[in-house]
């Protein structure tokens, strides 16, 4: 790191600098720097053993310290149990889990339009129940200009997908309303109304961004156009290429279920945050989307199928109860997690699994990775609860997604947060435009250190 920040001080010095002499001293300069930053990381790795231990001191002896209503834990344990948002789109329950407007997630697909009989809800039906808690619908996939293309073609092939789908909404932004609007000098009671312009289209183009990502990198690059005659996730379906019917009801449950689950989560806190300095919605969508790709969050379901797959790779598709258990210890013992099981808030099996599981059961009971991922479901939650250290044993969203999608086709699981992305366009969206009607202010918290913790905080009794 060090060798690059010289030379790209040393460019800037051979246009400032003439002579060959001063650049000489120049260069000498720039290698004391190099020196300089070594010893710099010399400290700092001797310092953060210090200040770690220093932070479990302050847990163990401070954590239950009151902060007004708060307490030391909260401050220092990723704010988990503090109510510090207002969310209108949904609510999540420890217990039961999701709800969208007040509707759970059997309700939705009872009373949703479907694109038929007993067929999965149209996400274009949960766009207009979260924006107004009524049941309706109304949307479709929207063309992109050719400077998305370009902006997503200037990256290499084998960037991660989150990348260029990011990229491309940020290309995007350049057709902001918001934007025009702002710089106009709209009445701030009105914001709502670009945002509201800007929302809705951003959530019909983003399936042709996220279709083209897909072909680029893993297809011919081929532009597949929308098909009027399809609703909003039967139309990214086969913009991905997947024309199978029970493929176009996976995306239009996929989509629903993804898009939104309150606003704690890394990527819609993101987007609130942004949005909340009046950035419009294309920026804050895009900074969300960059929470959305790490581990922690949407990329896990893309952990999840590779796990599995390891574990077939291992122990063979007809895996016993028993040899399951040992992989799961197996991989216990190792320091790393079961991805797909447990859930920052939830304590409960998440039923966004659960209604998975019932599609993968009338669609595909024979699916090999299926049944693994059954026997997971029967297997692992003993396990974490026999460990003590797991609030919530039991299989999230993630621990099926990725099997569904294998099963027809879709079986190349570094774009799976990409999907994830689409999908949660429609929940960020839906609350960007209710943050502007209701003129939420500025998102600006109170940070401490842990010298003030220290001086201020009273041991616990």
């Amino acid at each position: 790191m060090a060798f690059f920040r010289s030379v790209t001080a040393l460019s800037r010095l051979r246009s400032r600098v003439g002579q060959q002499s001063n650049l000489s001293n120049s260069v000498r300069w720039l290698q004391m720097q190099s020196s300089a930053d070594l010893d710099l990381h010399s400290q700092l790795k001797e310092m953060i053993p210090e200040q770690q231990e220093r932070l479990k001191k302050v847990k163990s002896e401070l954590g239950k310290a009151q902060l007004g209503n708060i307490t030391v834990d909260m401050v220092i344990g990723g704010m988990r149990g503090m109510t510090g948002l207002l969310w209108e789109t949904s609510l999540l329950d420890p217990d039961e889990g999701i709800r969208f407007r007040g509707l759970s997630i059997p309700e939705c697909q009872k009373l949703l339009p479907a694109a038929k009989p007993d067929g999965e809800p149209l996400p274009e039906g949960l766009l207009w129940l979260l924006l107004t808690g009524k049941v309706g619908g109304g949307l479709r996939c929207d063309m992109i200009s050719y400077y998305v293309y370009k902006a997503i073609d200037a990256l290499p092939v084998t960037a991660h997908p989150m990348t260029q789908f990011a990229s491309g909404v940020m290309a995007l932004q350049v057709q902001s309303e918001f934007q025009e609007a702002y710089e106009k000098g709209i009445h701030k009671s009105k914001y709502w109304e670009p945002t509201y312009e800007d929302s809705l289209n951003l959530i019909a183009r983003v399936p042709v961004v996220a279709a083209y990502v897909y072909q680029r990198i893993y297809k011919d690059g081929k532009i597949i156009p929308k098909d009027d005659s399809l609703d909003y996730g039967g139309n990214f379906s086969h913009m991905l290429g997947f024309d199978d019917p029970k493929m176009l009801e996976l995306m239009r449950l996929y989509v629903t279920i993804h898009s939104d689950h309150e606003g704690g989560n890394v990527s819609a806190h993101t987007g609130h945050l942004v949005a909340s300095a009046l950035s419009d919605p294309y920026l804050s969508f895009a900074a969300a989307l960059n929470g959305l790709a790490g581990p922690l969050h949407g990329l896990a379901n893309q952990e999840v199928l590779l796990w599995i797959k390891s574990v077939v790779d291992e122990c063979g598709e007809n895996v016993t109860t028993e040899q399951l258990k040992d992989y799961v210890w197996k991989t216990l013992n190792s320091g790393k997690v079961v991805p797909g099981f447990g859930h920052g808030v939830l304590r409960k099996t998440d039923p966004r699994y659960t209604c998975q599981r019932e599609f993968a059961l009338k669609h595909l009971p024979d699916d090999p990775l299926f049944q693994l991922v059954s026997k997971l479901f029967e297997v692992v939650p003993p396990i974490l609860t026999k460990l003590g250290k797991v609030k919530n044993p039991w299989p999230n969203v993630d621990a099926h997604s990725g099997v569904l999608l294998n099963h027809f086709g879709l079986a190349e699981a570094r774009y799976y947060t990409v999907l994830f992305g689409v999908s949660r366009s429609l929940g960020i969206c839906s609350q960007l435009i209710w943050d502007r009607a209701l003129g939420l202010p500025l998102e600006r918290p109170k940070s401490v250190t842990l010298d003030w913790i220290e001086k201020n905080c009273k041991k616990a009794a």
